[in-house]
């Protein structure tokens, strides 16, 4: 018995186009849309499983609904004399109103109520004039973010945040000013303090020298008058030998 006709529409219908160089990954989009009333279940096959990477490869499509398939080319060593035969078959059925288990489903699905629908790669490399103006629009675009990044307002910015992270923003500088208050009073009170201890230390030495110094004079004062009365005392004991 000859298999139904696919029911879902594919975006596009007969091939996938990679666009090289091949370097990096390369991705296109795949598109499946559900027209019919009934859910849709799908997988997504290819001859290479180990150079594509397929998110989602397979699934449920709502009905009157559509997903986007990202069909994601590995990075490779491209030679334009090999012919590339990769293929992806896009395997469908409607799923049963009662479905719990869609493995199960796929397993137990006669052949009759399978559909399929086979796209074709094709990989196309840029010429070096497009290579040149792809270099050049990438160019522009970063320089074009760059200018939009840095010329952005503030306001703009900061209309991004909600209420409540501004006003934890606010509260938090609020804290640092006063934090930053408390620093320089207290700063300003260790060189008072400071300021203050050397005028006492001041004192203190200036009093101190002061002692010293009338101490000496004290000294030399009676150490004269000493000297003096000796001397008289000698000149006196001198005239009464004589």
């Amino acid at each position: 018995m000859a298999r139904q006709e696919q029911v879902l529409l594919l975006e596009p219908q007969h091939e996938l186009k990679f666009r090289g160089p091949f370097s990096d990954v390369v991705t296109t989009n795949l598109k499946l849309a559900n027209p019919t009333e009934r859910n849709v279940c799908f997988k997504v096959k290819t001859t290479a499983p180990r150079r594509y990477c397929v998110r989602p490869n397979s699934g449920i499509i709502d009905a009157g609904t559509s997903i986007n398939v990202s069909v994601m080319l590995q990075p490779f060593d491209y030679d334009p004399n090999e012919k590339n035969k990769h293929k992806f078959m896009v395997q469908s059925m409607l799923a049963p109103p009662d479905m719990t288990d869609m493995e199960g489903v796929w397993k137990e699905a006669k052949p009759e109520e399978l559909m399929d629908s086979k796209l074709r790669c094709v990989f196309e490399m840029p010429t070096e004039n497009e290579k040149t103006h792809d270099m050049d629009s990438n160019k522009m675009s970063s320089n074009l973010l760059k200018s939009d990044s840095s010329s952005l307002p503030s306001k703009t910015i900061s209309s991004t945040l909600d209420d409540g992270e501004v006003k934890k923003i606010m509260e938090e500088c609020k804290r640092l000013q006063m934090e930053a208050q408390r620093l320089r009073e207290e700063n300003k009170q260790i060189r008072e303090d400071d300021g203050l201890r050397m005028r006492k230390s001041n004192v203190i030495s200036s009093q101190h020298s002061s002692a010293i110094l009338k101490k000496d004079e004290g000294l030399s004062a009676r150490s004269a008058a000493l000297y003096i009365l000796f001397f008289l005392v000698g000149v006196i004991v001198a005239k009464l030998v004589l």
